[in-house]
């Protein structure tokens, strides 16, 4: 029986879940009207601050349920949110996009192989049933050295158009000066974002605690399958969008990094506040499959045709139908 106070919870808990969505929308529009001011090229929009933006519901319902002592919901989000993204969220955007995802690109290829094993690699960590301090500082040292080797391609971060200092009148100063008011507003709605952020985590992780006392649920299982889903809005969302758009070289860089920036960085911080203990890996069980087969079926569509045509986006769309199910059905 649905109490008063249930039903208050699941309502903090999908404002707070559509606060994630609206507010990454917010922040996404404004980081991308910087960079173009900035003359950034594609590719820092979409491994840099597309990623970032799409980590940041991981790393604030990771931070808060580190300091409320229930690391376990972070760890749940984390592996359930990486299912999402290399199955639903990848398909959609296929499927909303006229041709199919290209992969050709040499950045996109090569951040395939860190994107698989950043998402298996927590699992093999807490494989002896903890992901401790030193297995944190492991993960955040993975993330390092991504960063290291993405950084390290100078010409991915060269502006996207040369102009000679001499040819500059003042119509363009004009123009930099309008450039750069829209700028300070845009970072105005970026903070702004990132407190709702902020609040919206405190409210996930509050009503996930309260659920899993008052039904006897697991924090891992309400991880993988609501908050998970939940956190991974904002790339779904800006997936979705750049496909119907057309800008589909946008939608890899995106979900890449927002695979690859929870399942290290995100959790390394995690277990350093708050080693994640798992005592029963049961609920595992069947994520654990789905996830190798899903980043599986991922590395190869990308590796061997070098885009994700919509018969893969098919294929996708019913391995995460499968896992939903399976999960169902061992439960039952």
């Amino acid at each position: 029986m649905f109490t008063l106070e249930i039903l208050l919870y699941i309502l903090v808990f999908i404002v707070s879940c559509a606060s994630f969505y609206f507010s990454g929308q917010l922040v996404v529009k404004s980081l991308i009207s910087i960079a173009k001011v900035l003359e950034w090229k594609e590719f820092v929009i979409t491994f840099v601050v597309m990623a970032i933006v799409a980590s940041l519901p991981n790393l604030f319902v990771g931070i808060f349920s580190a300091i409320q002592g229930i690391p376990q919901l972070s760890f749940g989000d984390v592996i359930g949110g990486n299912v999402v993204d290399t199955t639903l969220a990848i398909a959609l955007a296929a499927l909303f996009s006229k041709s199919g995802i290209p992969a050709k690109s040499r950045t996109v290829q090569t951040t395939l192989s860190f994107t698989a094993l950043a998402a298996l690699l927590p699992i093999l960590l807490a494989w002896d049933g903890v992901i401790s301090r030193p297995d944190g500082v492991i993960l955040i040292l993975f993330y390092i050295l991504y960063l290291i080797w993405l950084f390290s391609k100078k010409e991915n971060f060269s502006k996207a158009c040369e102009e000679d200092e001499k040819s500059k009148n003042k119509k363009n100063i004009k123009k930099n000066n309008a450039s750069l008011k829209k700028s300070i507003n845009n970072i105005l709605k970026i903070i702004a974002g990132l407190a709702i952020f902020i609040l919206a985590s405190n409210g996930v992780v509050l009503s996930a605690e309260y659920f899993a006392k008052t039904f006897n649920w697991s924090l891992i299982l309400i991880g993988l399958f609501i908050v998970g889903i939940g956190n991974c809005a904002p790339e779904i969302f800006f997936a979705i969008t750049s496909a119907r758009k057309n800008q589909t070289w946008l939608v890899l860089g995106d979900l890449m990094g927002a695979i690859i920036g929870p399942a290290t960085f995100v959790l390394g911080i995690v277990a350093l506040i708050s080693p994640i203990v798992i005592q029963d890996f049961s609920p595992f069980a069947v994520t654990r499959i789905f996830l190798i087969f899903s980043i599986a079926l991922f590395y190869y569509f990308v590796k061997n045709d070098e885009k994700i045509s919509k018969k893969e986006a098919a294929i996708l769309l019913m391995t995460y139908i499968a896992f939903i199910i399976t999960e169902i059905f061992v439960k039952l």
